[in-house]
């Protein structure tokens, strides 16, 4: 692992080198800097080709920003959909409030005058409009949406264009990020548990329809005032390929599949801008799953960069879960979050059984072993004490010794012996 963290910040020393060079001369800066090393020099290459898609997300000695959402990773500000305003109108949808933005564009609360509800819609980004490899990730993002039913999945009701702008219709999810819960702090074990379970639920309706999150995260997570939980955001998903798992990534997607996601949630093998599959969102379930437990994410950096050497080199403070975690809480989360993701918990439905049992039969949980105090040895002795006195009653007299009158009755009598034990 400590060969991961010391990859990475070549990659991100090279990187910097490069982009403090004059456009056309960072080519010939990657191949000289990178000599022999083909799979150094790809990863360089493919985060300046993402750079400047993005219009510069690394800017100048801000390396830190090198986080792997090219949009998020731009100053506030940066952009901004101004076709959009509080009391303004996108066709037949009134704005009423800006939700938030990322990656993948703009979400604002607007009301449907037609079916007279409200919905929230999804835009891209102005300046994004004519970037054909954008419009075509919302567009698949509809598709996949629309393949997804479930309730603990954010609906999608449809995909419409006005006047240019392209946007999704999506369910408006009342309630506050699992993101802003945590602020407050750590969530009890049994409500984590729960919460855990239906994000699994929505994940395992995912992957079985063959599509993966990919930014799986609190912020992502909603839960309602009733405590149903909602994933959102399949803007990053993609369905999974049906060739095999490791079959590289198209180049459309690995261009941006490097900096796709966000560091403290991302997998090894997405950090490394390798092809993913479910058991990237297993990772990343275990990581949300573990913050629940303790507000504190499991792998954490100063600067984005420095998260993902976190993610490559340490390990989870296990010790920071709460002493109530059953054991085989605790084992599901360590296979969650196996770096080596062929050693990884391989189906979240897997995730799910183990969840449902640990709320069902707690008390069967090996881990309850651990929180029982030792029994007192006086009041082990008195409980033993019967036991003792029927045993002896019982016993067979030595060899050459005579029966006496009690023994014989007593041997001939269980009832003897209850009432010994009863006694």
């Amino acid at each position: 692992m400590v060969d991961e963290a010391r990859r990475w910040n070549r990659v991100k020393q090279v990187l910097q080198d490069a982009l403090e060079r004059p456009v056309e001369e960072r080519e010939r800066f990657v191949r000289s800097a990178c000599g022999e090393d083909g799979e150094l020099r790809s990863e360089v290459e493919s985060l300046l080709r993402a750079h400047a898609a993005a219009g510069g997300f690394v800017q100048g000695p801000a390396i830190e920003a090198l986080a792997p959402s090219a949009a998020g990773a731009l100053r506030d500000g940066a952009w901004g959909d101004h076709r959009l305003q509080r009391g303004g109108r996108l066709g037949h949808y009134e704005i009423l409030s800006a939700i938030g933005k990322g990656g993948m564009g703009e979400v604002w609360k607007v009301h449907d005058t037609t079916l007279h509800r409200d919905v929230a819609i999804k835009t891209l980004p102005e300046g994004f409009t004519q970037d054909i490899d954008r419009l075509a990730r919302l567009e698949r993002e509809a598709t996949l949406l629309a393949s997804l039913n479930h309730p603990n999945i954010a609906a999608i009701h449809g995909l419409e264009e006005h006047q240019g702008t392209r946007f999704l219709i999506l369910e408006l999810v009342e309630g506050r990020t699992l993101a802003e819960r945590l602020e407050r702090g750590p969530i009890p074990v049994e409500e984590s548990l729960k919460l855990a379970l239906q994000i699994a639920d929505a994940l395992e309706a995912a992957h079985e329809k063959g599509v993966i999150h990919r930014d799986l995260k609190p912020a992502n997570i909603k839960v309602t005032p009733e405590g149903r939980v909602k994933v959102l955001d399949f803007g990053l998903a993609k369905a999974l390929a049906p060739a095999s798992e490791d079959a590289p990534v198209p180049a459309s997607i690995s261009t941006v599949g490097v900096i796709l996601g966000t560091p403290a949630y991302m997998s090894p093998e997405q950090a490394r801008g390798q092809a993913v599959d479910k058991r990237t969102d297993i990772w990343s379930f275990g990581c949300v799953m573990y913050e629940m437990l303790t507000s504190a994410r499991p792998f954490r950096g100063d600067t984005a960069s420095d998260t993902i050497a976190a993610v490559f080199d340490r390990k989870p403070d296990w010790h920071a879960l709460p002493a109530e975690t059953p054991a085989s809480i605790r084992k599901l989360l360590r296979r969650c979050l196996e770096k080596d993701r062929k050693r990884r918990l391989a189906d979240i439905a897997d995730a799910r059984l183990e969840l449902e049992e640990a709320l069902t039969r707690p008390s069967a949980d090996p881990g309850a072993v651990d929180r029982i105090k030792p029994a007192d040895p006086a009041r082990v002795a008195v409980r033993a004490l019967p036991w003792t006195v029927a045993a002896a009653a019982v016993a067979p007299p030595s060899r050459g010794a005579a029966p006496s009158a009690s023994t014989r009755n007593t041997a001939s009598s269980p009832r003897h012996a209850r009432r010994a034990c009863e006694s």
